[in-house]
C-alpha cells in the first residue's frame, strides 16, 4: 500500500477518454477514501486537439508517444480503439505498470490471450473496463442471486440495442472495420452483456459450455465524412446467440446498432426456480424483481444509502446516471492499485469474454454449435 499520489497516464481523449477523465476528477469529491490521483499525461496523435483536451480534463502533460509514457507513470489507462489495446498494454505491463484497458480486451482471441498472459507474468493489477458491473442496481441484483433469492438459475436473457447506425448514410468509422474493431455489435455491445451475465450468475451456472451464433451486416458500405468516398463495412451490424451453461442453464443474447428507436437499451433478465429479475440500462436506478412469494414483479428503486455505492452520492430517491458507473469503476480499480489488491473485471475476465465472442464468430462461419469446454 502507498499513500503517494498515483500518476496516471491516459491514452485516448475522445468518448472514453472524457468519461474516465471525468471520473478521475469526481473521485476526491465523493469518495473520502479514494486514492490520491494525479492526472499526469494525456496521450494522443493530434497535438492541437490533445492540448485542448488536456486543458479541459486537467492533465499536466501531453505526449504523442505512448512508449515514452508507459514506464513513467504509476498507472496506464488504454482507452484507444480496439486495435491499439494489445501493444501499449503489454508494454506497460512489461514495465511493471498497472493497466486499465477498455473493452473488448482485444480485437482477436490471440491478442486477448497475449494480454492475459502478460498481466499474469507482470503480477500487477490489470483491469478490463466493463463499467456496467458497477451499476448499484446490478450489484443489488447480484446480491439477490448470491443469497439464493432466485433459486436454481434456469435462464439468462441479455440484449443490447442501439440505433446510431440505422441510417445508411451514417458515416464510416473505425468501428466499422474488422482490422481495427475485430467485430461490430458483437464486440462493441455483446461483450458488455456476456460479461454482465458472467458477473451476475457465473458462480451459480459456471461458464458457457457451448454456443451457437449468427452475425449479420445490413449496410455493406458507408460514406466517409467530408468526402465523396465510401468504405466497406467489414463487421456485423447485429448478432444473436443461444448458449448452454455448464450447469444446464440456457442463455439467449443479442445486440444491434441498427435497431430504430433504441438509444442505449442494455437489458438483462435472470430467471430461476424461485424468482426472476429484470434490469434495463435506460432505467438504471431501478431493478424489477419477482420473488417466490410475489404474484408479479415489483420495482425496486435502488437509491438508498444502504444500497451499493450510494452512500457516496445523494439523498434517497435522488438518482444517479451513466457517468457515475465510471466513478465507481475507477474507485475500485485505483484502490486495488494503491492497496496491491485483486481487481475484477481483470484481463482474465476480459479474455473469457473474448473466448465467447470468438466462438460466436466461429459458429456463424460454420453454421454449427461451438464448444468452449
Amino acid at each position: 500500500m502507498t499513500d503517494e499520489p498515483l500518476d496516471v497516464g491516459v491514452l485516448g481523449y475522445r468518448f472514453m477518454g472524457k468519461a474516465h477523465s471525468n471520473a478521475l476528477a469526481r473521485l476526491p469529491m465523493f469518495f473520502d477514501d479514494a486514492p490520491d490521483v494525479n492526472r499526469h499525461t494525456l496521450v494522443g496523435r493530434d497535438e492541437e486537439a490533445l492540448a485542448e483536451a488536456a486543458e479541459q480534463f486537467g492533465f499536466e502533460h501531453t505526449s504523442t508517444d505512448w512508449e515514452a509514457v508507459v514506464d513513467e507513470v504509476d498507472v496506464f489507462y488504454n482507452l484507444g480503439p480496439n486495435h491499439v489495446h494489445a501493444e501499449p498494454s503489454i508494454a506497460a505491463l512489461e514495465a511493471g505498470t498497472p493497466v486499465f484497458c477498455e473493452k473488448p480486451l482485444a480485437p482477436t482471441l490471440d491478442e486477448a490471450e497475449e494480454m492475459r498472459d502478460a498481466a499474469a507474468d507482470a503480477g500487477v493489477v490489470a483491469g478490463c473496463a466493463f463499467n456496467y458491473r458497477f451499476v448499484p442496481a446490478i450489484r443489488y441484483a447480484r446480491n439477490l442471486i448470491a443469497d439464493g433469492k432466485l433459486g436454481e438459475i434456469h435462464q439468462v436473457r441479455g440484449r443490447y440495442l442501439q440505433d446510431w447506425l440505422v441510417d445508411p448514410e451514417a458515416p464510416w468509422s473505425w468501428r466499422n472495420d474488422e482490422e481495427m474493431a475485430g467485430s461490430g455489435a458483437l464486440g462493441d455491445l455483446g461483450a458488455h452483456t456476456i460479461d454482465l451475465a458472467r458477473f451476475l450468475v457465473g458462480d451459480e451456472v459456471g461458464e458457457i459450455d457451448r454456443i451457437s451464433g449468427q452475425l449479420q451486416t445490413f449496410v455493406e458500405e458507408r460514406p466517409v465524412a467530408g468526402s465523396d468516398e465510401t468504405r466497406p463495412v467489414t463487421v456485423d451490424d447485429a448478432y444473436t446467440a443461444q448458449a448452454e451453461y455448464e450447469s444446464g442453464a440456457i442463455g439467449t443474447f443479442e445486440a444491434s446498432r441498427v435497431t430504430d428507436g433504441h438509444k442505449n437499451d442494455h437489458t438483462i433478465q435472470i430467471h430461476g426456480s424461485e424468482g426472476s429479475l429484470k434490469f434495463s440500462l435506460e432505467r438504471l436506478n431501478e431493478l424489477e424483481y419477482k420473488g417466490a412469494d410475489h404474484r408479479g414483479y415489483e420495482t425496486i428503486l435502488v437509491t438508498d444509502e444502504s444500497d451499493p455505492y450510494l452512500e457516496h452520492w445523494w439523498p434517497p430517491g435522488h438518482v444517479i446516471g451513466w457517468e457515475h458507473t465510471f466513478v465507481h469503476e475507477n474507485y475500485e480499480f485505483l484502490s486495488a492499485v494503491r492497496d496491491d489488491a485483486e481487481f475484477h473485471p481483470s484481463f482474465e475476465d476480459g479474455y473469457e469474454v473474448q473466448r465467447v465472442l470468438d466462438a460466436i464468430e466461429r459458429s456463424d462461419e460454420t453454421g454449427e454449435w461451438v464448444s468452449l469446454t
